[in-house]
């Protein structure tokens, strides 16, 4: 039975990947380096691991990247003041949900960003949980995040459905042994989402599949 849906923020919930994206590539280009599209794909939303490897990679010193990550978290805390739009469908999706199963934010944003994300999109009172980089330890595709919320909140991987938009955070999904609905966007389209529960275009399906296990179509 299904009790509570763990969602993504960035991708799923608010169009912000494409705002974390130029900052790194604003600070990595300080230093010479050329974060392309693809890489940030495949090195961040695919692998899970940091753009700041490219740096590391390059020779630059431990100090530094220090101040490039500094650097980067700032940028992106300007982008995201100019604004953030929720993506379509999300807000008519959660109506529908509410009050008939549990539902949690369980992202990897940095809790400062995350309230700045969300200090004008009107979605926070629809959730009953939220965590965020600093509540867990291991970030996806480690399945950390989904088991401290499930742990957190007296429930069973079993009695969850996960909503998420990449190949990282499908195979923490996985990993913690949890259904994971994906929702793919412009910069994760081409992952390997051969191991979800479902696969869907559009976020307003996640209703359907949630309400049909609760027998509540409507």
């Amino acid at each position: 039975m299904v009790k509570a849906i763990l969602w993504d923020n960035d991708g799923v919930l608010v169009d912000t990947e494409k705002l974390y994206f130029k900052a790194s590539q604003e600070v990595l280009s300080e230093v010479g380096i050329d974060l392309t599209t693809e890489l940030f794909i495949q090195i961040s939303m695919t692998q899970g691991r940091s753009v700041f490897e490219l740096a590391s990679a390059q020779g630059i010193g431990p100090e530094v990247i220090d101040r490039l990550h500094t650097d980067r978290n700032r940028r992106h805390s300007e982008l995201l003041r100019n604004g953030v739009r929720v993506i379509d469908g999300v807000k008519e999706t959660l109506e529908r949900l509410r009050g008939k199963v549990t539902m949690g934010i369980v992202t990897s944003c940095r809790r400062e960003h995350f309230d700045i994300i969300h200090a004008n999109t009107g979605l926070l009172p629809f959730f009953d949980f939220i965590l965020t980089r600093q509540d867990y330890v291991k970030s996806k595709p480690n399945p950390e995040p989904f088991l401290t919320a499930a742990h957190q909140n007296n429930l069973q991987p079993g009695e969850c459905i996960i909503v998420e938009d990449s190949a990282r955070s499908l195979a923490s999904a996985n990993a913690a042994g949890i259904r994971c609905i994906a929702v793919p966007n412009q910069l994760t389209r081409n992952g390997d989402f051969s191991k979800a529960y479902r696969v869907v275009k559009n976020v307003r399906e996640v209703a359907d599949i949630v309400l049909g296990h609760l027998g509540q179509v409507q």
